[in-house]
């Protein structure tokens, strides 16, 4: 399995009028589900594109199991990190659902019934095997969302970055994305995610990063990143806590009360009379 290491990565955009990330310290252990928060332009983006050598440090570096991206091409990281862009239509260009789906894993030398296996697995997995014949640009934007995932995820890389997964998607469709994680996760593959959406974060991720102006300022479970404690912290990144981590700490319950904790809470306090 693979290590991801950050340290002390910078990057500053052509021009040098952008330190996009500045002295960021990260490291991610194999298997682990991490979240990276924050504002548009905080650096989430441009730090997750080191993870595949789409862009190369400024200063710093990062290694994968110890060996730095430097000295690798992207071909060979691509082995080992697949990358989800935010825009679905930066990376779809295939005549076919299946086509696209069977891409990466072809790429990487899968053939005969192990490709078809991988591509199967894929789309089952994200609920467009019925689609498999469709031109991508024939889907919405939620399906094409869901259909460059299915081709990150055939690829079966030890680690996935989907950035931005719920964008788009209905209730159905997050609920797919976290039973995805979920299932990566007990195949022992790393998930790391970029999202805005709190309530996803805090339910689907045992960590959570918070990124502000191109540096981590937070790092920790969700039950601490969304403590009332933080949340002066949260708020200077343009970020709230889930709903429920308000109705939590209101009602002493922590920062991610169960569902079921809170209607108890609720109702014991109107028994009460309170």
């Amino acid at each position: 399995m693979t290590t991801i290491a950050v340290e002390r990565l910078a990057y500053v955009y052509p021009g040098g009028e952008v330190r996009a990330v500045d002295g960021v310290d990260l490291e991610i252990s194999p298997g682990e589900r991490v979240a990276l928060v924050g504002q548009n332009g905080s650096g989430k983006s441009t730090l997750v594109r080191h993870f595949n050598g789409l862009l190369r440090p400024t200063t710093g570096r990062v290694l994968l199991d110890r060996s730095e991206t430097a000295a690798m091409t992207v071909a060979t990281m691509a082995r080992r990190v697949g990358l989800c862009f935010q825009d679905p239509d930066r990376q779809i260009f295939a005549g076919s659902v299946r086509a696209e789906v069977e891409f990466g894993p072809r790429n990487l030398g899968l053939r005969g019934v192990k490709l078809e296996t991988a591509v199967n697995e894929a789309l089952e997995a994200l609920g467009i095997s019925d689609q498999a014949d469709t031109n991508p640009y024939d889907l919405g934007y939620s399906r094409r969302k869901l259909l460059v995932t299915a081709s990150v995820v055939a690829m079966g890389t030890p680690i996935v970055v989907l950035d931005e997964p719920t964008t788009g998607q209905d209730a159905n469709g997050i609920g797919r994305i976290a039973g995805l994680i979920a299932a990566l996760h007990a195949a022992g593959r790393t998930v790391i995610a970029i999202s805005h959406d709190m309530r996803f974060v805090a339910n689907t991720f045992d960590r959570v990063v918070v990124m502000r102006a191109g540096r981590v300022v937070l790092d920790g479970t969700p039950v601490d990143v969304f403590a009332e404690a933080a949340w002066p912290i949260l708020a200077s990144t343009w970020l709230e806590p889930p709903h429920a981590g308000r109705v939590g700490a209101r009602l002493g319950l922590g920062s991610t009360p169960t569902d079921e904790s809170v209607v108890q809470a609720l109702l014991g306090r109107r028994e009460g009379g309170h």
